[in-house]
């Protein structure tokens, strides 16, 4: 596909439009202020052109609408449009957010709904819809707990973040004043229980546990880890952003779980990527419900009003109340599912994500096989050895295949890792022909080895320098001829 730059012609245009109402200025001012089109060096192209140029550029994105991504840790999952419909519904998006409260009862009473179907579903005694985001989510419940062990008087400065975390959690827990430490993870891919046990003391604020953390594991000690944590009167944080592996199966509230982190633009089906919009609730135990963000809905009779009447809270962490569109998402689509529905949700991720790790476990190394949750990890150790060929490459060749490739090189503790996701949505004839791919470069990684270390094959670009463009992330365009 060529430049547009390079299917200009000197006087093409497109179709002509109305008189322009913006005020003359001089020439002299025009040409002082880069304002006539020899100066800017716009492409002169037919409206046809136009259109076609910028379409073709449109269907090199992917999306999930076009093909399989098991992007993971990230859920990008199919998302029913019919919530997008309901979100859309004039009286959701024409609303002003600082409407009175008595011209806005139907959404104060939507985000009250809400909010008391995330504690059901979470045992949490109260949530907050407030934060924008997962990492949003934990800088709020991280401030919870700081506020919570300022009331009490304690100067606690430790949070221990396992090395199978999210890599978010430690920057939430410092943003917050805290010094993180690094917890082991053992030969289970689960929590060190002799580690925590030496590194829990009463300067520990809080463990961050991700569970099921990146490795797609559920940690099997979690009671033992809330007593260890409790017992020294500490508070269990968990980030729940692998949620959906666990819907209707267990609740964190009922596990020890003082704090949960939810992303409602991963598990409750609102899309997400390239920046938002996001959600992040935050969900609480009863310890910490009065340091919850301002301001709170509270329902009187058949009312419900905004107060900032809690001396105790954190205050407010986010403009309006959140993003009340994805908060709109998230509530059609537990209504439309129900509990049977949600807990389908799991057993679907966790059915696909141990189907895929059994039919690449013969090609792929497997760090810790056991059953996993929502998402598998392998190595690309074997490739490296073998012949050279690094988990770079592998992604690289899936794009030739059609597929977005999977999270790579993360989580850390994992070398060459290779994440992947593939959700409660896809069916067994997808994960089929993305298995049959990834073996058929597992075979020509052996075969022909420097083909995979080329690819991609079939993209406009191929490998760029990926160093140069991190360094220096500049475009240019420079007119030959």
């Amino acid at each position: 596909m060529k430049l547009i730059f390079e299917i200009s012609k000197p006087g093409r245009s497109a179709a002509n439009v109305t008189a322009s109402d913006v005020p003359a200025i001089s020439i002299e001012e025009a040409i002082d202020k880069k304002y006539l089109r020899s100066d800017l060096d716009l492409p002169e192209v037919a409206e046809i052109d136009l259109v076609r140029h910028y379409t073709n550029l449109s269907r090199r994105n992917f999306g999930v609408d076009l093909g399989f991504y098991p992007l993971g840790s990230c859920t990008m999952k199919y998302n029913p449009k019919v919530n997008e419909n309901i979100a859309a519904t004039p009286g959701f998006i024409g609303l002003h957010p600082y409407a009175p409260d008595e011209f806005a009862q139907g959404n104060l009473q939507l985000i009250y709904e809400m909010q008391k179907y995330l504690s059901d579903i979470f045992g949490m005694a109260e949530f907050t819809l407030q934060p924008a985001a997962g990492a949003h989510g934990e800088l709020t419940g991280m401030m919870m707990i700081k506020k919570c062990f300022e009331v009490k008087g304690e100067k606690r400065h430790l949070v221990l973040i396992p090395d199978a975390a999210h890599g978010t959690n430690p920057a939430s827990g410092a943003l917050c004043g805290f010094d993180t430490v690094t917890l082991r993870s053992n030969s289970d891919g689960g929590v060190d229980i002799e580690h925590l046990k030496s590194l829990m003391t009463e300067d520990v604020a809080a463990l961050m546990l991700t569970n099921p953390n990146t490795l797609g594991l559920f940690e099997r000690n979690i009671e033992q880890v809330a007593q260890i944590i409790h017992g020294k009167g500490g508070l269990l944080y968990g980030d729940g952003a692998n949620a959906n592996a666990f819907l209707g199966k267990t609740r964190p509230g009922d596990l020890g779980f003082d704090v949960i982190q939810l992303n409602l633009h991963k598990t409750f089906s609102t899309p997400h990527g390239g920046g938002g919009p996001g959600s992040g609730p935050v969900g609480v135990s009863a310890k910490l419900v009065d340091y919850l963000p301002v301001p709170r809905i509270i329902k009187n009779g058949q009312d419900y009003n905004w107060s900032d009447n809690f001396p105790h809270s954190i205050g407010r962490v986010r403009a309006f109340y959140g993003n009340f569109n994805v908060v709109v998402k998230a509530y059609a689509y537990i209504r439309s599912l129900g509990s049977e529905g949600l807990t389908r949700v799991s057993e679907m991720a966790v059915l696909n994500a141990n189907y895929i790790k059994e039919k690449l476990k013969p090609y792929f190394d497997l760090p810790y096989d056991r059953v996993c949750m929502h998402e598998c990890v392998f190595s690309g150790k074997r490739q490296v050895a073998e012949a050279g060929v690094h988990t770079t490459d592998i992604a690289k060749r899936l794009i030739d295949f059609g597929y977005h490739p999977p999270t790579i090189y993360f989580p850390l503790i994992v070398p060459e890792a290779i994440m992947i996701e593939p959700t409660e949505t896809e069916s067994k004839e997808t994960l089929d022909t993305f298995c049959e791919a990834m073996i058929a470069i597992a075979r020509e990684a052996k075969e022909n080895p420097q083909r995979v270390k080329d690819a991609p094959l079939s993209t406009p670009v191929s490998r760029l320098d990926e160093v140069l463009a991190a360094r220096k992330p500049d475009v240019v365009w420079k007119k030959t001829g």
